[in-house]
């Protein structure tokens, strides 16, 4: 998966890097159709200190993208959280998926008892 980083008002440290990776390997073992995901740290000084950083993930995937974003008053909980959002994300559209295959088996198998009754 490609990831693509961007920062604003926001000094990129390799701790916060190494973070940001982390979360996202996670990520790819959920979804590994995954096509690339785009992470933006944001520092706003106007705001008061309480949810001053936010961060935001786009996550290409076939299909439509996943979206969150979260802010907070600390960088590294704000990427916490935003991760947890895609995390939902990604395992909603994959029992959305399983259950759409189930529901077509069980309707076939039902025919098949009714036709053989």
């Amino acid at each position: 998966m490609k990831l693509i980083l961007s920062t604003h008002n926001v000094t990129l440290t390799k701790a916060i890097e190494d973070h940001i990776l982390s979360r996202i390997d996670k990520l790819e073992h959920f979804d590994r159709f995954a096509i690339n995901a785009r992470v933006t740290l944001e520092h706003d000084h106007t705001k008061v200190t309480e949810r001053a950083f936010s961060c935001s993930i786009r996550l290409a995937v076939p299909g439509p993208d996943l979206f969150a974003e979260d802010s907070e008053s600390d960088l590294y909980a704000a990427i916490d959280v935003v991760s947890k959002k895609i995390e939902q994300q990604i395992r909603k559209r994959h029992n959305k998926y399983k259950a759409r295959k189930h529901t077509e088996a069980s309707s076939s198998k039902r025919k098949r008892q009714e036709a053989g009754i």
